[in-house]
């Protein structure tokens, strides 16, 4: 890798790593000062982001994972060559830092594999594209294309060919692109890998179509419901356990080719699904995606053709058991993809161990069933606001150890204090629904 730095002439290295929000954090360190930091890492003060330390014990160090050394494909505006590294952080005493998202999933990730499992996902992220006015964001979208719409209709093809390119210097195996159903919106998919591995990726990705379009003068978001009236951004997430490179998740002789294992997991994920909400839809604006009518999941239930459900099995295809997996579409690409995928695999894996049934699948749309009809199957819903998600989250055992006591109570604390910023808002649908009428 240094010798690679130097033969491309590589001036700057950025050292990356995340909040608990999953915002990306850097610290640009000079080509030469690289060798030091794999060796003794790189000090900073983690006193002033969120969710990680207290003025008195803010000294932290970052420690490069190499597996993550890229060479960013596109210039910075002084034209310097620039790689990057995800890191991981420590203690000045040379531990882990519990509060490290990036840590938590690794925990996550050990514990399944001490049952003899190794968790795979493949997110598909949705974003918007939006017109910028001198240098700032406008709410207009880029574009009134449609669902799989092309040239001219589409005008983002040209920047998505863009990211396209970008990502696969990056390393990202990309699968397909395409206009998504709302105005200006747009999803890029990349090969599923580990959980690790993909919550790395999940983190290149945002910042590279952040970066490329900006080159274009746009701006891109992944706020999850940026326009009332339309589609909001999912970040559907396909998940499988594989042992001994095997998919257990597959069964031949099941009607869906799912394994007792697979359906345990998805029972996992079902009964837990009301705190895991707080986690892997984790803004006041989240709670304005999940609502009837607009294609994201309401409904805690499952099924293979219903879209709908908040888990849906993909069809079996012949010579592709590898491929049987469950799709959580409840997540959206405000969730920090290292805490998401920590909640995901362990309340997966309490299913397994407690070894609980899933409810019998639904293939009717629900948003056409009765508010009655939906009690009498016994179907619940997911939460309707953060503030709902976040009691839910403060009962759950296994989300509580799963995100360890530090980022759990750093949690709660910071998203209570957003939505109760949010709940003392006076909106403009207030002003104008009651100003004059009251």
């Amino acid at each position: 890798m240094l010798e690679r730095i130097k033969k491309e002439n590589v001036k700057l290295v950025e050292l990356q790593f995340s909040d608990i929000d999953g915002a990306i954090k850097s610290v640009t360190i000079p080509d030469h000062k690289l060798k030091e930091s794999l060796e003794r890492g790189t000090w900073f003060d983690g006193s002033s982001i969120e969710g990680f330390a207290r003025i008195y014990e803010s000294d932290m160090f970052l420690k490069p994972d190499t597996n993550t050394f890229r060479i960013i494909p596109w210039k910075s505006e002084n034209g310097h060559k620039t790689a990057r590294i995800i890191c991981d952080v420590f203690t000045p005493d040379g531990k882990p830092f519990e509060g490290d998202p990036r840590h938590i999933l690794k925990r996550a990730v050990k514990k399944a594999g001490e049952m003899g499992f190794e968790y795979n996902v493949g997110p598909e992220l949705e974003f918007f594209l939006f017109q910028t006015k001198e240098g700032k964001i406008t709410s207009a979208p880029h574009d009134v294309g449609g669902y799989f719409d092309f040239a001219p209709r589409d005008l983002a093809s040209d920047v998505r060919k863009d990211i396209i390119s970008s990502l696969e210097k990056l390393g990202l195996e990309v699968e397909a692109s395409h206009h998504e159903v709302a105005f200006g919106q747009h999803e890029i998919d990349f090969k599923y890998s580990d959980a690790l591995a993909t919550a790395d990726n999940v983190i290149t990705f945002k910042y590279t179509v952040k970066s490329i379009a900006q080159a274009h003068g746009l701006y891109a978001s992944f706020m999850p419901k940026p326009i009332y009236g339309i589609n909001g951004s999912g970040m559907h997430v396909h998940q499988s356990l594989f042992k001994n490179k095997k998919n257990a998740f597959y069964d031949a002789n099941n009607d869906y080719k799912l394994s007792a294992i697979a359906k345990h997991f998805i029972a996992g994920q079902l009964e837990h699904a009301r705190a895991m909400s707080a986690v892997i839809a984790p803004t006041v604006n989240s709670y304005k995606r999940l609502v009837p009518g607009y294609e994201a999941p309401v409904y805690i239930s499952w099924g293979q053709i219903n879209r709908s459900a908040m888990i849906r099995i993909p069809r079996y295809s012949v010579g592709r058991e590898n491929s049987t997996r469950a799709e959580l579409r409840c997540p959206d690409p405000s969730a920090n993809p290292y805490l998401a995928f920590a909640a995901m695999l362990m309340t997966g894996l309490d299913g397994i161990k407690r070894k609980l049934e899933p409810p019998k699948p639904v293939e009717e749309s629900l948003y056409d069933f009765s508010d009655e009809k939906i009690a009498e199957i016994g179907i619940k819903t997911l939460p309707y606001s953060l503030r709902e998600a976040i009691e839910e989250l403060k009962n759950d055992r296994v989300l509580v150890e799963a995100l360890g006591e530090h980022t759990f109570k750093q949690y709660v604390e910071a998203k209570t204090a957003e939505y109760d910023e949010y709940r003392l808002q006076v909106t403009q649908w207030e002003t104008e629904k009651y100003l004059e009428k009251i």
